[in-house]
């Protein structure tokens, strides 16, 4: 079966054609700044080189023509037709609590997705919008939604509620829902896998480390804590997000710089995190260790509180479960960053993480970090959102 994974942004448009049986991408490919002037299509068969081709995309549909073009062109396509695509899956942020699992898109699905649009304003719509361009070009194609906060739904109520009034939850569902809930499930399978164990044995604790980050306790297969909430802002600091502060702050600074509470959450969004903090040298980790090797010392300062805020979570989440057995590295950050693996390993060592400095400095691979006498195995495990996303599919559209 081949499926084609799509990731729709307000503006943007990934893909991945996978053949289910092999799990091979076939093809993969991005289309950018949909609606804005200046768009284009980026194209990539297996084996082959990226192209990228400048192109008018008023719309998400439109991308999505463009997108069955390329993957059917005699040159740089993988298919001979439309119909060679069995099934469609879509990346959807937030299902608040209507979605404990995927499942396949029909009307009514589609009308409860649009009930959670309040809570993730700026990505829910846009995958709807991929969702509707996809049943427009592919009438009667199966389509799967698979969701960021499904993973998380199994998470107490002393886990997710906030010490609000209890009608803010009852009333607008104000709540924890975390976020990267395909990645902690997909990576946290896959490292009981390469440990040779079930995951329902064990406790691990998962840390997806981009330019969004967050640490999952899951425990026996069941996330039963995360650290982003109601949104993806709570939580580590990021490339561009604060994480935790004290909501106080936001008053507090609208007040002095004379704008609105709107204004500061989206600078809390935007223009804080790693990017905020190290006086706007970067958002990219390996910028920031560059500039920090060169003696910047509000760089050197930023991945130290960056490490400290990721050590403080996982400390939490051993408490949070009584116990750990693994930890693991996930996401662009956490997959390839040996500086910041290694500040985060100071903080991480009264678990008895043992981690070798040699395989430390692995990149992009599955690796098992602590030695052999280690009491918590530490792991580097890639991620592949994707590749869940297209298993999820199948899964479904097969049942």
């Amino acid at each position: 079966m081949n499926v084609l994974v799509i990731n729709c942004g307000s503006s943007s448009l990934k893909y991945q054609l996978i053949n289910s049986e092999s799990e091979e991408v076939l093809a993969k490919g991005l289309c950018e700044r949909i609606g804005i002037d200046g768009s284009a299509i980026a194209h990539q068969p297996a084996g082959g080189k990226k192209v990228k081709t400048e192109v008018a995309l008023p719309n998400h549909t439109a991308a999505v023509k463009y997108v069955i073009e390329k993957l059917t062109d005699p040159e740089v396509g993988v298919i001979k037709s439309l119909d060679e695509i069995d099934a469609v899956g879509h990346r959807i942020v937030h299902g608040g609590e209507k979605f404990a699992t995927s499942v396949v898109l029909d009307d009514e699905v589609i009308a409860a997705i649009e009930q959670c649009n309040d809570l993730a304003p700026l990505h829910n719509p846009a995958n709807l919008i991929g969702i509707n361009s996809c049943k427009e070009i592919m009438p009667g194609v199966p389509m799967v939604g698979v969701f960021d906060t499904a993973f998380h739904q199994t998470m107490p109520k002393k886990a997710y509620l906030y010490g609000l009034p209890l009608s803010y939850y009852e009333d607008y569902k104000v709540r924890r829902y975390g976020f990267h809930g395909t990645s902690h499930d997909f990576v946290s399978k896959r490292a009981a896998q390469i440990l040779g164990k079930d995951v329902k044995e064990l406790k691990i604790i998962v840390c997806h480390l981009g330019n969004g980050a967050s640490v999952s306790a899951v425990k026996y297969g069941e996330s039963v804590d995360t650290s982003m909430g109601l949104t993806p802002l709570e939580g580590l600091i990021m490339g561009t997000r604060s994480g935790d502060l004290d909501p106080a702050i936001i008053t507090f600074v609208a007040d002095k710089e004379g704008v609105g509470a709107e204004q500061v959450i989206d600078v809390c969004n935007k223009k804080s995190g790693v990017l905020g903090l190290s006086g706007g040298v970067s958002s990219d980790f390996r910028d920031l260790a560059e500039a920090s090797a060169k003696g910047n010392e509000a760089a050197a300062t930023t991945l130290e509180t960056y490490a400290y805020r990721v050590g403080k979570y996982i400390g939490a989440y051993a408490a949070a479960m009584n116990g750990v057995d693994v930890i693991v590295f996930t996401a662009g950050v956490g997959e390839n960053n040996a500086e910041v693996r290694t500040l985060i390993g100071q903080y991480i060592g009264f678990l008895g993480t043992n981690i070798d400095p040699e395989k430390n400095k692995l990149r992009g691979e599955e690796v098992i970090l602590s030695d052999a006498d280690a009491k918590v195995t530490v792991m580097v495990v890639p991620t592949n959102e994707e590749l869940a996303i297209a298993r999820e599919t199948v899964r479904l559209v097969e049942a």
